[in-house]
């Protein structure tokens, strides 16, 4: 690899290189910033390591620990860029210089490894030597692995985001990368499979869309299915006809009437639930075959929870923690993604309808001719590829992608592709094609729904553009059937691409009428204000009912922090996303959980006046109050529940904390609250009560 030694003159004076390794067969390198130069780190390298630093530009280094070659911030997106390699004079040592932007080179986030400094004068005790950090802020806080997923922690959103495309330049060939918030659990919560509180969109930050499915797409789309499916069959029966879609009816008309029957019954074998009306007249047998009620109203609800599947398949293709994706209304669908900071990646992955076709290539037929009379010959349809060349294909598709199992992206001789996988009847249908045609020519034909809004008589009109593009044509080189490539993408097409294939495709077409985005600022900027509202609301009732209540008032609040404590508690325990209007129904519920203590204690005072004692007036009190207290928050609790069932979003975040409040200031009122006043007042003959 490198020049043999000879003698040592040779290398302190020679200028060939010629390292000299360890026993182990490593050289240890000093690494040094470009702009600070500042130390970052201390490392080995092999023979391999070296080679790959000099030939990549890139630091390399090995890992004794792993055994294997290192590439320095291919994980965390802080590589280290060489400017300069030195060798001493021995050739024993390396000495380089890197750029790392603004990243880090130490694997705890910060940017030099030398971040902390030992104190130099007199040891008193050599065990307690206390060190001084010279850098104080990290660019990432820790990397681990979880659920085959590699977290990378970063100290504030503006690292992560500035981060963020040096990590997708290496991670995109293998995999997903989102931008998300993970909670900073403790170990010990860990230990104990404990989760952190769930914090919705509104103080987490994120994206919010709201989208319309086109349901008249979905019904057209079951009734071209229809067409296909009877003409099909008729064909196979040989009965003459004439086939055309009206709206969402299907006029068939027939030119033997002999054949009405035989054409009733084969409507009936496609779907017998179909209708079908007789439009016959005095020189033309036709019927009219349409979808019921039920029908329409039963594909529309397909579409719905069919993109409800979808698209929560691509959010979790995404990488996103947390998502809600549900149905709202008739025809819409609420997705919001917590954590997410890039809209744009998440739009087009949501609402993209994609999916491939395989068709063999029209090899006697001239494209270019075709393209210039307007019309495909018989059997072939006229279609572009990238660099708008004309190509015809067979109108008979091999495999669609109805028939796709998995995709997954990857390099093929180093180009960007996608692994497809085909389901059974795909596998056979490959097969077979393959078999019969070694040496031709096959096309993967790529298939998107987009949206387009037109301006139509002042009015803005949502509507669907379907776009065909060949992106790729391969000669079949040998036979194949369940598994192979696609190439002809980009990096970034491959990735997406094979997000939607794995996800499925959408039932029918979606359009956006409403994004909202919340900056990780503004979420914080809302839990704060939300915190402080429920400090100043319980710090002003402890207030009041000490000062007011007297020692009564003491075990009111303590109950009332028994209460928040299981608020926040059941919370966690359900991991129902904490809301802002979540926190304003804890901050309601702190004024509704001393409601049934002053409730208890107003009793309790009717009854001294009445002239009982005040072991005789407690117990009274919390007797006859009882009552009133659980009809007046079985009420609150029933409306609760009326806002969490018909509510959404918002609502329904108001409504958990509220339900759940009401259910636990029951039990610290009545219960706690109760057990306190009998340990304190329980044990002891009182002749006066202060209350």
């Amino acid at each position: 690899m490198f020049k043999k030694r000879e003698n040592v003159l040779e290398i302190e004076e020679g200028n060939l290189l010629s390292p000299k390794f360890d026993n182990d067969g490593l050289i240890p390198v000093i690494t040094m910033c470009s702009k600070t130069k500042d130390v970052l780190m201390h490392g080995y390298m092999n023979v391999e390591a070296l080679k790959k630093t000099i030939e990549t530009k890139e630091a390399h280094y090995f890992s004794r620990s792993r055994k294997a070659i290192w590439h320095k911030g291919k994980t965390s997106g802080f590589t280290q860029k060489v400017t300069e390699i030195r060798i001493d004079d021995d050739q024993d040592s390396v000495w380089m210089t890197v750029d790392i932007g603004d990243g880090s080179s130490c694997h705890v986030g910060y940017r030099s490894c030398f971040y902390r400094s030992i104190p130099m004068g007199p040891i008193e005790n050599g065990r307690e030597i206390k060190m001084k950090f010279e850098e104080k802020e990290k660019s990432f806080s820790s990397i681990n692995t979880k659920n085959n997923q590699l977290l990378i922690r970063f100290s504030d959103v503006e690292s992560q985001i500035n981060a963020s495309d040096s990590i997708r330049s290496y991670l995109n060939r293998v995999a997903t990368v989102a931008l998300a918030f993970a909670p900073r659990t403790p170990n010990w919560m860990n230990k104990l499979d404990l989760n952190p509180m769930s914090l919705g969109l509104d103080l987490r930050g994120g994206v919010y869309f709201k989208f319309e499915v086109d349901l008249d797409a979905a019904i057209d789309q079951r009734i071209n299915q229809y067409v296909t499916d009877i003409n099909k069959s008729l064909i196979d029966q040989r009965i003459r006809r004439n086939i055309k879609k009206e709206g969402n009816r299907i006029r068939i008309e027939l030119s033997n009437p002999e054949d009405y029957t035989a054409t009733r019954r084969t409507i009936r074998d496609v779907d017998n639930l179909l209708k079908v009306t007789n439009s016959s007249n005095a020189s033309i047998t036709s019927m009219i075959v349409e979808m019921t009620e039920d029908q329409l109203k039963e594909r529309r609800d397909f579409a719905i929870q069919q993109n409800i599947l979808t698209m929560r398949n691509r959010v979790n293709e995404l990488g996103v923690a947390e998502p809600i994706v549900q149905r709202q209304g008739l025809d819409r669908i609420i997705v919001q993604l917590p954590g997410v900071q890039d809209p744009t990646q998440a739009e087009r992955i949501l609402g993209a309808t994609a999916t491939l076709e395989f068709r063999l290539v029209c090899e006697n037929e001239n494209a270019f001719e075709a393209e210039e009379k307007g019309r495909a010959p018989i059997g072939c349809d006229l279609f572009y590829e990238r660099s708008g060349n004309p190509v015809l294909l067979k109108k008979k598709a091999i495999v669609t992608g109805n028939q796709l199992v998995d995709a997954s992206q990857n390099f093929s001789q180093g180009r960007p592709a996608v692994s497809i996988r085909l389901d059974s009847k795909g596998s056979k249908s490959m097969l077979e094609t393959t078999k019969r045609n070694l040496n031709k020519p096959m096309a993967v034909l790529f298939i998107q729904q987009r949206q387009e809004t037109k301006e139509e008589n002042g009015v803005l009109v949502n509507s669907a553009v379907l776009e065909k593009e060949v992106i790729n044509i391969a000669t079949i080189r040998g036979v194949f059937s369940s598994q192979f490539e696609i190439t002809g993408v980009s990096v970034y097409e491959a990735n997406d691409l094979s997000i939607l294939l794995r996800a499925g495709a959408l039932a029918a077409p979606i359009f956006k009428v409403e994004e909202k985005t919340v900056g990780p600022s503004l979420g914080q900027d809302n839990i704060d204000k939300g915190f402080n509202a429920i400090l100043i609301g319980l710090a002003v009732v402890i207030f009041f009912m000490a000062f007011y209540y007297k020692g009564f008032g003491l075990i009111a609040n303590f109950g009332l922090l028994i209460n928040l404590v299981l608020i926040v508690g059941i919370l966690s325990l359900l991991q129902a996303s904490l809301t802002l209007p979540g926190i304003a129904g804890i901050v309601l519920t702190v004024g509704m959980a001393v409601d049934a203590n002053v409730l208890i204690f107003e009793r309790i005072r009717e009854e001294i006046r009445n002239g009982n004692s005040p072991q005789a007036s407690i117990t009274a009190g919390y007797q006859k109050a009882f009552a009133t207290i659980t009809d007046a928050n079985v009420t609150t609790l029933i409306a609760a529940l009326v806002l969490f069932t018909f509510g959404t979003g918002p609502i329904k975040g108001f409504a958990v904390t509220l339900s759940i409040g009401i259910i636990t200031s029951l039990f610290t009122a009545i219960l706690a609250s109760r057990a306190v006043v009998n340990i304190v007042y329980g044990q002891r003959t009182i002749k006066k009560l202060r209350i």
